[in-house]
């Protein structure tokens, strides 16, 4: 009885491996579908019990495909199955011939394939993918088509922040919900809409030429399937807007004791460290040289934003410091530390007219350039040590370590280098926008700043450039090389503020001025 149990198992498990094979990686050749395959399988299991023996490693590869033929499809996210051949008659043969001798071991379990999002489908919309949440970005994905393009942006933020207000946020002359707007309601297509998706996550990678971009999720203290948890996204365009990150210029210390602004959450930072250092000023025994040391507030760059927080600060230490904690006002001191002159973009007159305000209200201008920076004091070029409780850091902007790895032309600074119509030349329907771009040289385009209205003008430009696009068919991948793509973007300055403090604000509209690289 045993041996004919033995002889019906393995031509039953022969007949299944063949109809594995034919199902799963040909399609269903020869007449057999998903649940013929299926059942099958579950014939083999019952014949397995039957037999009163452990699955062998042929049954257990059975259980595991029919798993996976049975599990419901989700919202167009799958996981790339593993690249299997189809067994032939020999390797079946050897399989069986020493089953019963690899019965009871451990079945190991194939590599774990990275979940994607696949390419989009014949009849499907085209999608577009936006890299970043930025001003570029979101002006992008509030004015792009979204009845022409399924639309999914990659970001580690899920919202937009309004940085001209983010200083007043530090000292609580706005709250800091008054500063952020999420995605979902600036494009609501992407929580509403099949097709589109906001997912949390950074790009860590850009294969141009497979149309996919590879992504880590932003996961913090959440348990994933994975640590990282990695994932990537086919695309018919993709626009980078991923934006870029403060420039430190290699100098040692800054990354570790300095608090950008940049943020929400570094306003945060710099509004509790304020607060604390106030707070501990007060304990007994500390010395008149600790208390100075702990209430002195560094601002690191001169531009609009060292400018604004400067005078943020100077409020605040008339208004709320002199009547919450009297004990220490006379020991609270600002200085603005700025190579060059200050708001160096603007107007001379403006910038005299600044530095005379600031002064006159309490901080002290400093010129020089910070050579190092220790937890509790700055060195400047000169030999100069400055003593500092608070060190904020705004001296521009450079091209982020995610942009320097992409293999793409640059522009001067080391931006992206797209053409005037925004495109990245090597790379098709690949578009670049905002602070991580910049025009070609060739292109004989100067240079732009890293500034909002440059990077909202170039999103709401790109959204009309892809909704005519669309219009001509071109959509897809690889579909638009001959369609119109309108007049060539032209950025026209329309002027620049700054606040400096107590209601006084600066404003330059002049068109022609020279502009800074960054601010």
């Amino acid at each position: 009885m045993a041996a004919a149990w033995s002889r019906i198992g393995r031509g039953a498990q022969l007949s299944l491996s063949q109809s594995l094979s034919r199902t799963l990686y040909e399609g269903g050749v020869g007449g057999e579908s998903p649940a013929e395959a299926v059942s099958a399988m579950r014939s083999a299991a019952a014949l397995s019990r039957a037999r009163g023996q452990h699955p062998s490693s042929l049954h257990s590869l059975a259980a595991r495909s029919a798993g996976h033929l049975l599990q419901p499809p989700s919202r167009g996210i799958v996981t790339t199955p593993a690249r299997l051949h189809p067994a032939s008659s020999a390797a079946v043969a050897a399989e069986l011939s020493d089953a019963e001798t690899r019965e009871h071991e451990p079945v190991t379990s194939p590599p774990r394939q990275m979940p994607s999002l696949g390419p989009t489908r014949p009849g499907e919309k085209p999608r577009v993918v936006v890299l970043g949440t930025g001003w570029a970005a979101c002006r992008l994905l509030k004015d792009v088509d979204t009845r022409a393009y399924d639309v999914v942006c990659v970001s580690p933020r899920n919202h937009m922040v309004f940085t001209p207000l983010l200083a007043s946020t530090c000292v609580g002359t706005l709250e800091f919900r008054s500063v952020v707007e999420p995605v979902s309601r600036i494009q609501s297509a992407l929580a509403t809409h099949h097709g589109s998706y906001f997912f949390l996550a950074s790009c860590t990678g850009v294969d141009t030429k497979a149309h996919e971009v590879y992504c880590t999720a932003a996961s913090g203290d959440a348990q994933l399937p994975s640590d990282p948890y990695q994932f990537k996204i086919a695309y018919d365009k993709l626009v980078i807007a991923s934006g870029a990150e403060p420039l430190t210029f290699n100098i040692k210390g800054v990354q570790e004791n300095a608090i950008f602004l940049r943020e929400v959450s570094h306003a945060q930072e710099i509004r509790r460290k304020l607060l604390t250092n106030l707070m501990l000023a007060e304990n007994p025994g500390l010395s008149d040289e600790e208390k100075q040391r702990l209430l002195h507030c560094v601002v690191v760059g001169g531009g609009p934003t060292g400018v604004e927080f400067s005078g943020e600060l100077s409020d605040f230490i008339t208004r709320d410091v002199r009547q919450r904690y009297a004990h220490v006002k006379d020991y609270v001191k600002v200085t603005l530390i700025e190579a060059n002159e200050i708001l160096s973009s603007f107007d001379i007159g403006l910038r005299q007219y600044a530095m005379n305000h600031l002064s006159k209200y309490g901080v002290n201008l400093v010129r020089g350039i910070v050579k190092e920076v220790k937890p509790t004091e700055i060195t400047l070029s000169d030999g100069t040590r400055v003593p500092y409780g608070l060190l904020v850091w705004s001296t521009g902007v450079g091209p982020s370590e995610f942009v320097k790895s992409l293999d793409l032309p640059r522009s001067p600074g080391g931006r992206i280098g797209v053409d005037e119509w925004l495109r990245v030349p090597t790379a098709p329907d690949v578009f670049a926008l905002g602070d991580c771009a910049g025009f070609l040289e060739g292109t004989g385009k100067p240079v732009l700043p890293a500034l909002a209205q440059v990077a909202e003008r170039e999103g709401r430009y790109l959204a009309r450039l892809l909704g005519r696009v669309a219009a001509q068919n071109g959509g897809k991948a690889h579909c638009a090389g001959k369609a119109d793509l309108g007049e060539p973007f032209v950025y026209k300055h329309i002027g620049s503020m700054a606040s400096v403090g107590r209601y006084k604000a600066l404003v330059d509209l002049r068109e022609n001025k020279a502009m800074p690289l960054s601010h």
